[in-house]
C-alpha cells in the first residue's frame, strides 16, 4: 500500500510540475529529425532534458531548453523534461515514431481467374512493414466508392506486417471493376497533415453470368440474299453471356456450316446451340426462306433479292 501511495504522489507532482513541453507530443517519421522546447513557468534551480538520445544537461540561467535529435531510429525512446524547484519534478514526452509500408498489395484468396455472380470471395490487402500499427487503417475501395475499413488492435512501437481482408459477392455490373486497398497512418493533430499512405495497384475482375448463355427474344430477320445463319442472331444481341457465347447450327439432327449461304430449299426446324465455359443453352429455331424477285423486265433485276427470314425460339 505505501508503494501504491507513493506511485499516486509522483503522478500528482507530474502533472502539476510547473513546466512547458511544445510541442506536447512528438511525431516523428522513423529517421527524421526532432526538437521539443522545454520552458519553466516559475523560478528554478534547474532544468534539464533526460533522454537515451540527445539529453540536455542541467542548467540553471536557462528558462528554456531543446530536445532535439538529428536522426531519431530509436523506437522506444522515452526522453522526459525535469526542474529543480520546490522539489524535484518531471514531464515525459510521448513520441511517436512512424513508418510508412514498403509496400501494399491486394488479391483474391484462394481463387484466380473470373469469378462468378453472385458467388463470395475474400480480397486480401497485405502491408509490409508498418508502424505503429495501432495507428494503420486500411480503407477498402471499388473504383473511388469506399466500401470498408479495417484497424488493428495490437500495440506496437516498431514495424510489423498486417493483413485485412474483406468479403464481396459481385454481381455482372462488377464485370471490369477495379479494386484496391489503401493503407493510412492516423498520426492525430501533432501528425503531418493529410496523414501519410500508400495505395495498392488496383485488382481488375472478371464476372461471369450465372446463368450464362441464353437466348432471348423473337425476331423478324429481313437479309439479303445469300446471307448465312452467321448473322443471325448475334447481330440482334439475341445471344447473351458472359464470356461471350459462340454460336452453333443443327438441322436435321446435323452439324451446319453456319457460313452457308441460305435458300428458299433450307427452310425448316434448326436448333441453335451457345456455349462458353460455364454451359451450353440450346432453342430450336423455325426458319421461312422465302424468295421475292423484282424484276420488270422479265430479267434479274439490278438490285439484290432479298429473302425474309422468319425467325421463331420455341
Amino acid at each position: 500500500h505505501s508503494f501504491n501511495k507513493k506511485y499516486m504522489l509522483r503522478l500528482l507532482s507530474s502533472s502539476r510540475c510547473p513546466i512547458q513541453l511544445i510541442p506536447r507530443r512528438a511525431v516523428v517519421r522513423y529517421g527524421d529529425s526532432v526538437a521539443v522546447n522545454c520552458s519553466a513557468t516559475v523560478p528554478h534551480k534547474g532544468l534539464g532534458w533526460e533522454a537515451s538520445e540527445g539529453g540536455v544537461p542541467m542548467t540553471r540561467d536557462k528558462n528554456m531548453i531543446t530536445w532535439t535529435v538529428s536522426h531519431l531510429t530509436e523506437w522506444d525512446i522515452q526522453p522526459f523534461c525535469y526542474i529543480n524547484h520546490e522539489e524535484q519534478c518531471q514531464v515525459q514526452l510521448p513520441v511517436t515514431i512512424y513508418k510508412t509500408p514498403d509496400s501494399v498489395s491486394i488479391s483474391i484468396v484462394d481463387h484466380r481467374g473470373p469469378m462468378i455472380e453472385g458467388q463470395q470471395y475474400k480480397l486480401q490487402c497485405d502491408v509490409h512493414d508498418v508502424a505503429p500499427v495501432q495507428n494503420l487503417t486500411v480503407k477498402w475501395y471499388k473504383g473511388q466508392t469506399l466500401l470498408d475499413k479495417t484497424t488493428f488492435t495490437e500495440d506496437s512501437k516498431t514495424p510489423l506486417n498486417e493483413t485485412a481482408t474483406l468479403l464481396i459477392r459481385p454481381d455482372r455490373a462488377d464485370d471490369g471493376a477495379q479494386y484496391r486497398c489503401e493503407a493510412e497512418l492516423e498520426l492525430g493533430a501533432e501528425g503531418p497533415q493529410p496523414p501519410p499512405k500508400e495505395t495498392s495497384e488496383p485488382l481488375n475482375i472478371t464476372v461471369y453470368c450465372k446463368n450464362s448463355p441464353k437466348i432471348q427474344n423473337k425476331y423478324v430477320l429481313l437479309i439479303f440474299l445469300w446471307t448465312s445463319l452467321d448473322s443471325y442472331p448475334l447481330n440482334l444481341d439475341s445471344v447473351v453471356g458472359n464470356p461471350r457465347p459462340n454460336i452453333s447450327w443443327r438441322h436435321k439432327a446435323s452439324s451446319v456450316n453456319s457460313s452457308m449461304r441460305l435458300t428458299k430449299f433450307d427452310s425448316g426446324q434448326y436448333e441453335i446451340i451457345a456455349s462458353n465455359d460455364l454451359s451450353d443453352f440450346n432453342c430450336s429455331v423455325n426458319i421461312t426462306v422465302e424468295c421475292k424477285c423484282e424484276s420488270s423486265s422479265g430479267t434479274s433485276a439490278l438490285k439484290p433479292d432479298v429473302l425474309s427470314l422468319i425467325v421463331s425460339l420455341s
